[in-house]
């Protein structure tokens, strides 16, 4: 394992950050979503990539040897919108180091209570989570359904 850097990310990083994106949501959606849902947003996320905009928005990258392994996009006011890693890079510590980043973000802005949906068939995420101290408390009502959790700060 190398040298995780967490940082935010640039414009010229949106490609690579997408791939991992793409990467990282096929591999809990495929076999839950039809092929051609999935298809249909890696295309679209594709053209359209990222801008990392956001007033209220915290975007961090996850840099490994070199290289974008993942990233994590949360809100101000402590909201987990995507915390994202590519699965060529699991057990390498990207996505601890990027929950860290977040926390201390979080807390650097007076957040108490941090929450995240997490899809509910994807029981690696949500172990991820409950070692972190985040705790399931309810679902959405959605489809496909999802597992809201909270984290004490």
């Amino acid at each position: 394992m190398g040298n995780i850097d967490i940082r935010p990310p640039t414009a010229a990083d949106s490609p690579e950050v997408v791939e991992v994106h793409v990467r990282a949501r096929r591999s809990y959606y495929e076999g839950h979503l039809p092929e051609s849902e999935l298809a249909e947003w890696e295309a679209a996320a594709r053209s359209r990539g990222y801008t990392f905009a956001g007033a209220d928005l915290i975007w961090l990258c996850a840099e490994l040897d070199g290289r974008i392994a993942g990233f994590a996009l949360a809100t101000d006011a402590g909201e987990l919108l995507q915390l994202q890693v590519d699965p060529a890079r699991w057990e390498h510590g990207v996505g601890d180091a990027l929950h860290r980043a977040c926390v201390e973000a979080w807390r650097g802005r007076g957040v108490s209570t941090a929450h995240l949906d997490v899809f509910e068939p994807n029981t690696r995420a949500r172990e991820f989570y409950r070692r972190r101290g985040w705790r399931e408390v309810g679902l959405s009502d959605g489809e496909p359904v999802h597992v809201r959790m909270a984290l004490a700060l």
